[in-house]
């Protein structure tokens, strides 16, 4: 008798604290990102894929939140192609959709958008997946056009696709 009443009270005592485990679950978030040399190899590729294509571009990688992760200028390209490059990288992480489509999709809200620090409704940015899992957007700017910006970005994460793709699983 005396085994199962301690049974009991230590099966009352467990459940009572994964309950109180599960009240504070949501106090530490955990999330996946595109790490730092992951996010340099895509900004180098992407260069790379421009340059063969004859265009001088910069490529500004930003993590799932919109955070700088790397960020390579051509030695052609124009200064102001860092901060394009980047704004279509962060246009890309709040929509969730690639910047080109994401303009053919809401030209309503194109103006407003390009009014907001940080953003600019053009082509050119492409989001990073990674498992099914939005890890991170590439943004290009320096081609003649957001179309072959974007093109270089889609050769980049193509040509690093089984790294992308196998990021995730660690």
């Amino acid at each position: 008798m005396k085994k199962s009443l301690l049974n009991q009270v230590t099966t009352a005592l467990l459940l009572l604290l994964l309950a109180n485990i599960a009240a504070y679950a949501e106090d530490i978030v955990t999330d996946k990102s595109i790490g730092m040399e992951l996010a340099r190899d895509i900004a180098n590729e992407t260069i790379i894929a421009c340059r063969k294509d004859g265009y001088h571009v910069s490529a500004v990688v930003v993590d799932r939140f919109g955070l700088m992760r790397a960020a390579l200028r051509d030695d052609r390209a124009s200064r102001f192609t860092l901060e394009i490059a980047q704004r279509k990288a962060n246009m890309t992480v709040m929509a969730w959709t690639d910047s080109g489509l994401f303009k053919k999709a809401r030209a309503d809200i194109q103006q407003e958008l390009n009014h907001i620090e940080g953003l600019i409704v053009m082509e050119g940015g492409v989001k990073i997946i990674s498992g099914g899992y939005n890890i991170g957007a590439v943004g290009v700017s320096g081609a003649p056009g957001g179309d072959k910006d974007a093109a270089c970005a889609s050769k980049a994460l193509l040509k690093l696709n089984e790294r992308i793709e196998f990021a995730i699983d660690e």
